[in-house]
């Protein structure tokens, strides 16, 4: 049974995302590493999604279950379940996600257990605890920005992620000024760029983590 790689593109941009050029090159690297996995792209914009509530029934009435049943995001929860490898990719937006994808992140808000009162935890776990068993799967968030480094700019973003996610759950692939690197880039020059992606992802296909 082959293995599943699961990519949301959250761009506004669509198929013309900088960023998704460096999450498919990316992408190619993990089948080329190991080629049971194939892949499934699915486009944020391209979804029907409705803002969360903040009733909190999938914590109480129907745990692990949203009340909203008339959208796509029950569709995508249950894509992330059973897929392998599961890779957020966008643009970073106002030192955060695109909208689209914040809509979807509070959707996904069933994955986590009930909170009781808990303090905030030690490095390596979620605030509230995974609900559904998620020991074998990646989660990859692949990120672009137009400023000259990472440090600073994403830390936003990422102490989301440690909260919802715990430290060292998941991988983050930083791309400070990918737009205009890739711009500048023509041909084959563009080639050997976006060959380092997809260099990143047969190592990380082999070993589940990213080496130098």
């Amino acid at each position: 049974m082959p293995k599943k790689v699961l990519i949301l593109n959250g761009s506004p941009k669509g198929e013309n995302s900088s960023t998704l050029k460096a999450t498919k090159a990316f992408v190619e690297g993990i089948i080329e590493g190991d080629s049971s996995y194939e892949a499934e792209y699915v486009w944020i914009n391209d979804l029907n999604i409705k803002p969360c509530l903040g009733c909190l029934s999938c914590w109480g009435r129907t745990p692990g279950e949203c009340v909203i049943k008339n959208d796509d995001a029950s569709v995508m929860l249950k894509k992330i379940k059973e897929c392998d490898i599961f890779i957020e990719s966008y643009p970073l937006y106002f030192f955060g996600m695109p909208g689209t994808m914040k809509l979807f992140t509070d959707r996904m808000m069933p994955f986590m257990s009930t909170y009781e009162g808990q303090q905030a935890p030690l490095d390596g776990q979620s605030f509230h605890g995974i609900r559904f068993d998620m020991t074998d799967k990646k989660f990859v968030i692949i990120s672009s920005c137009a400023y000259t480094e990472a440090t600073n700019v994403f830390d936003s973003l990422l102490t989301q992620y440690d909260a919802i996610c715990g430290k060292g759950n998941y991988t983050a692939i930083l791309c400070p000024q990918l737009k205009t690197l890739i711009e500048l880039k023509t041909g084959s020059r563009e080639e050997r760029f976006l060959n380092k992606f997809k260099q990143a992802g047969a190592s990380f296909a082999k070993n589940g983590i990213l080496t130098d």
